[in-house]
């Protein structure tokens, strides 16, 4: 079926094209366009993704040596630094965001876990966000300090599949707390997030729409113990109190009870103290959601390492906006590819082993799983050499 067949072309036929039309329809993003459509604007963008280009002068440098195949890759019958350009500063990010939500959704139905380690009825999410500096000179409109700009890119990441499952991108100004305002909260489900997020009146709101949060207490919080549950002090449980804030201001945002868990981690050999309003799960189960936050920290690392949302191919708000969506749907793509072909290996194995192969004419499948690459890296600087990148 793929004989003869780029392996770039395979990938995006992964790609809902019906339905990523309709959004270019809703938002007119093809509007007086005659060649270099949104579809291929968006092909271009994910190659650049998945071959890691630094700038646009490198992504199109290395397209340019592929002229003849422009066709058969999806990028229309020809491509410039300035349609590309022009098109990422003109044409709305909400075009790729649209789309980057509903790969987002096909990614968690094709990645989900029925065997995670606690019993919980909801899923299970972690929140934070993450900053990226820019150079003020450039992006003028992203001021952050005196003499610095950045944005934040605050994510709702879904442990339980290893999708981000709402992403908002802000100016670096914005306290991270008041994202809690944006999040669209699942009635059961966890949400884990950092003692920087305690608000006790978003946290109340939280619980009425009933669902369960998890955070670390701060070191200053007031807490009047009402009763104590029974521990087994060999699990690392110091203790288990249900409770109410004493301070006049957070009693008064949040009335109801709260449970305060004590817990040693071995590992780091410190004592945590944890919040929820959670009543049912083990204070060990309570300590392990908790710990798995740091799963969230690791994609922002695995993002700004393997996917290019730090240095960016456009000035313009829009641009980055843009460019950061189609990051996200490059990294939903490798999920449900390596989901759906069924391959045993990493997002991040994928990713490196389709960045050196897209120009190849192998079914995908074979390149995934029939090869067995010990060393990536050696073999991804042989084969840029070969295919003049």
């Amino acid at each position: 079926m793929n004989q003869g067949k780029y392996i770039f072309a395979q990938l995006t036929d992964f790609l809902p094209r019906r339905v990523f039309d309709r959004i270019v329809s809703k938002h007119n993003g093809n509007k007086y366009v005659r060649t270099f459509t949104c579809w291929n604007q968006m092909l271009c963008m994910v190659f650049g993704q998945l071959t890691s280009r630094d700038s646009m002068r490198d992504l199109l440098l290395s397209l340019e040596a592929h002229k003849s195949k422009y066709y058969h890759l999806g990028f229309g019958s020809t491509i410039t630094r300035r349609n590309l350009g022009k098109a990422n500063e003109k044409r709305s990010y909400k075009i790729f965001e649209d789309f980057a939500y509903v790969l987002i959704e096909e990614a968690r139905k094709s990645c989900y876990r029925a065997d995670f380690e606690v019993n919980v009825e909801g899923n299970v999410y972690a929140f934070d966000s993450s900053t990226i500096d820019l150079c003020l000179s450039v992006f003028w409109w992203a001021e952050f300090r005196k003499t610095k700009g950045g944005i934040k890119l605050h994510t709702l990441y879904d442990i339980k599949t290893s999708i981000p499952t709402f992403l908002y991108i802000s100016s670096a100004k914005m306290h991270d707390v008041n994202a809690l305002d944006l999040i669209p909260y699942e009635p059961r489900s966890f949400y884990v997030i950092d003692k920087a997020y305690i608000d006790f009146k978003r946290l109340y709101h939280l619980h009425q729409q009933r669902a369960f949060f998890v955070t670390r207490a701060k070191d200053n919080m007031r807490f009047k113990r009402m009763y104590s549950n029974p521990v087994d002090k060999a699990t690392g449980v110091r203790y288990d109190q249900i409770g109410k804030l004493e301070t006049y201001y957070p009693s008064r945002d949040y009335p109801e009870k709260l449970r305060r868990v004590k817990y040693y981690d071995c590992e780091s050999d410190k004592e945590l103290i944890f919040l929820t309003n959670n009543m049912e799960l083990k204070p060990s189960e309570i300590a392990y959601l908790y710990k798995k936050r740091w799963e969230v920290e690791l994609f922002f690392k695995w993002m700004k390492q393997h996917l290019k949302i730090k240095s960016f191919w456009g000035t313009t708000i829009n641009a980055v906006k843009i460019q950061m969506y189609c990051a996200i749907i490059a990294y939903c793509l490798v999920a449900i590819i390596g989901n759906k072909l069924k391959v045993d290996r990493s997002i991040y194995e994928i990713l490196q082993i389709l960045s050196i192969s897209l120009l190849d004419k192998t079914p995908v499948k074979e390149v995934l799983t029939k090869y067995d690459y010990k060393n990536v890296k050696e073999l991804k600087n042989k084969q840029l050499i070969i295919s003049g990148f």
